[in-house]
């Protein structure tokens, strides 16, 4: 990792980039999302201070726990005068995030769950499939997978819908 001397006030975007480990690109996306700032010299090229390494690492270590953009945003903007988190905000915020992210992880799971549970089934219309769709009309009438059936029979007899009697029982995991 490059080392910039300490009378170097301001980084260039490839000086940042470098030290920070991020691509130049997420930092032109970062300033555009107002997590980074940068003045431009008289060749419009952009200048970041120093301190714009310790918003960028605070904004990846969030990131990489999965924390919005949006909310790094906010928690920034809470910062009196703009200034860099210290390892005190970081602890404090990192704390404030902890529910928020435990609640993701148990829908995760619960997700996951389900997911298991349902594979190989297909059917995805049942009345207790949690990854049903909650607009699917046929599932209302009947267990299973029942319009790919519906559509082949009105293709075939005429254009005539087949009564539920005809319809050929499919086999699920709900059934």
């Amino acid at each position: 990792m490059p080392q910039i001397p300490e009378k170097i006030q301001e980084l260039t975007v490839g000086q940042l980039a470098a030290r920070s480990g991020a691509a130049v690109s997420a930092l032109h996306f970062y300033e555009s999302k107002g997590l980074i700032h940068s003045r431009r010299t008289s060749g419009n090229q952009r200048r970041y201070s120093r301190d714009a390494l310790r918003r960028v690492a605070f904004v990846r270590a969030a990131q990489r726990v999965g924390i919005p953009l949006a909310t790094i945003r906010e928690a920034l903007a809470e910062l009196p005068e703009g200034r860099t988190p210290t390892e005190e905000d970081w602890a404090r915020l990192s704390r404030s995030w902890r529910s928020e992210l435990d609640e993701r992880i148990k829908q995760l799971n619960r997700l996951r769950d389900h997911l298991t549970d349902c594979i190989g089934c297909g059917c995805l219309s049942l009345e207790t499939c949690v990854l049903s769709n909650p607009d699917d009309a046929f599932g209302e009438r009947r267990a299973g997978s029942r319009l790919l059936v519906e559509r082949r029979a009105s293709t075939t007899g005429g254009g005539r819908r087949p009564s539920r009697a005809q319809e050929p029982e499919m086999p699920c995991c709900g059934d």
